[in-house]
């Protein structure tokens, strides 16, 4: 959305049109429970109260899901291989997930939502977008919801929530991050392009940490940096993202707040450091993306039928491979074994992996729908 009193734009640039309505700015809140999952094992454990706390399994293989702040405090944090995490933070606790206990306190988190307004776009099991522009109870100022959302949400889960305040998704977002945990921060339509030129681009959603190391390759470290580069060198560097970075640099996000969003399928990547020329490898680093899907699925109660594999070589060619079984699968060592099949034949492999890649897809909800509920985003 345009700040408030700029000419308003309409400019075409990679397929997408970027326009606003005069004078209309919308209020977007974007709610992010604190450490969710370690949260409520702590809520519902006094014994672990303000003590280092990670959701998973201590084994050689596991994955951290979540850290409490008093293990985030040592570097522990989600998708960390568990002895990491054990070797950074020794009195490290582990507890199993409850995924079921997860769902059901983000219902009733998401049912405080829908008495102020009907566009929850779910991202999460902790966070959501709310579009509140127009809102049932007829508040004016988003920033005094947010506050009844956080007040609502400690009262009846005895959890906190820190929300971010701003005219767009992508500023609500950041704006969320500012005072965690606990905390609520406002990024008015004035202040918005100003302060994405100050942040470091690291700290923008949808650039991860290999994105960032290229943009730092490319010298771009803020947004000032990303917004002095035009349109062009961004789509040549970047490709699709190209647009999103050149608008958002700029402060501008068009995305509406989607509810009910239909989730067609669920991956993970990762770059590696150095490329991986052997099978072993490349094996050990597909578990954590294995794993990290399948938590997806636990949170969010689906299930799917289709493995695919992403294998992007040094050269930055890639090739895609899946496999489709009849029934839904039931387990990450099911889903292990797919992916097994589809990695193995490309070894021994002609020349280094870049990146590798899984993702789940022909997706069913194997729970109960009757009651709204959020996704587990990778």
């Amino acid at each position: 959305m345009m700040p408030a009193g700029e000419p308003e734009e309409d400019e075409r640039s990679g397929g997408a049109l970027v326009s606003s309505p005069p004078g209309r700015v919308r209020k977007i809140i974007h709610i992010d429970m604190d450490a969710f999952y370690a949260s409520v094992e702590q809520r519902d454990n006094p014994e672990l109260r303000g003590k280092p706390v990670a959701v998973g399994y201590p084994e050689a293989r596991g994955v951290v899901a979540a850290a409490s702040y008093e293990a985030r405090k040592f570097g522990v944090h989600s998708a960390m291989p568990s002895v990491t995490a054990k070797r950074k933070c020794p009195e490290l606790i582990f507890v199993p997930h409850r995924f079921d206990v997860y769902r059901a306190v983000s219902r009733q988190i998401q049912a405080i939502f829908a008495e102020y307004t009907p566009l929850i776009e779910p991202l999460s099991l902790d966070e959501a977008y709310l579009d509140v522009t127009e809102n049932l109870k007829g508040i004016q100022l988003a920033t005094e919801i947010a506050e009844e959302i956080r007040a609502r949400i400690r009262a009846e889960t005895q959890l906190t929530a820190s929300a971010g305040v701003s005219y767009n998704k992508f500023l609500a977002k950041i704006a969320s991050d500012q005072r965690k945990p606990d905390g609520l921060f406002v990024i008015t339509p004035k202040h918005g392009p100003a302060f994405v030129q100050a942040l470091p681009v690291k700290k923008f959603h949808g650039v991860g940490p290999a994105t960032a190391e290229k943009m730092k390759r490319l010298g771009i470290e803020t947004g000032a940096d990303l917004k002095s580069r035009d349109l062009a060198f961004l789509q040549q560097h970047f490709g699709k993202s190209g647009p999103y970075f050149y608008w958002i640099a700029r402060g501008i996000d068009e995305r509406e707040v989607k509810p009910d969003r239909i989730r067609k399928s669920v991956g993970a990547e990762d770059t590696f450091r150095e490329d991986v020329h052997d099978l072993e490898a490349a094996r050990a680093g597909l578990k954590p993306l294995i794993d990290k899907v399948w938590h997806y699925c636990e949170a969010s109660g689906i299930r799917g039928k289709t493995v695919t594999l992403k294998v992007k070589w040094a050269d930055f060619t890639q090739i895609t491979r899946s496999k489709t079984i009849v029934a839904p699968i039931a387990s990450a060592a099911e889903m292990g074994e797919i992916a097994e099949l589809l990695l193995s034949p490309i070894f021994p492999a002609a020349k280094g992996i870049r990146l590798l890649g899984i993702t789940l897809s022909s997706l069913d909800q194997v729970d109960d729908r009757s009651e709204p509920q959020l996704a587990l985003a990778l």
